[in-house]
């Protein structure tokens, strides 16, 4: 758990986001660059700046994991995405841990990309 603005919100690890994929939209919070510079494989964008306006485009019948690089702009989604009446988790440590692990981060050519 971790906590935005007194919120308590929920968190689940890099291993279980990235386990969990077909039961779960990986939602990219994260600025255009960001995104352009490396992401996910089949993650799905939508800056956090456009969230409210994007919202009837995230599925509601899937968790939403959210992600930006290193958790904070996610944890904010993530509380507005439960007040919306989603079921959504913020992935702890964001991009950053992702690349970590080792897991694949790559650009919308699916060439190798990089967590900026």
């Amino acid at each position: 758990m971790s906590m935005w603005q007194g919120q308590r919100i929920q968190e689940v690890d890099v291993t279980d986001a990235s386990a969990g994929r077909e039961a779960t939209v990986l939602l990219d919070v994260r600025e255009a660059d960001e995104w352009q510079a490396g992401h996910a494989p089949g993650a799905k964008w939508v800056p956090l700046g456009d969230l409210e306006s994007a919202r009837f485009q995230i599925p509601i019948n899937r968790r939403i994991v959210c992600v930006c690089r290193s958790g904070a702009r996610s944890a904010k989604a993530t509380a507005q995405l439960v007040q919306w009446g989603f079921d959504a988790v913020n992935m702890a440590g964001g991009m950053k841990a992702w690349a970590a692990q080792g897991l694949p981060v790559v650009r919308d050519d699916d060439a190798a990309g990089e967590v900026i």
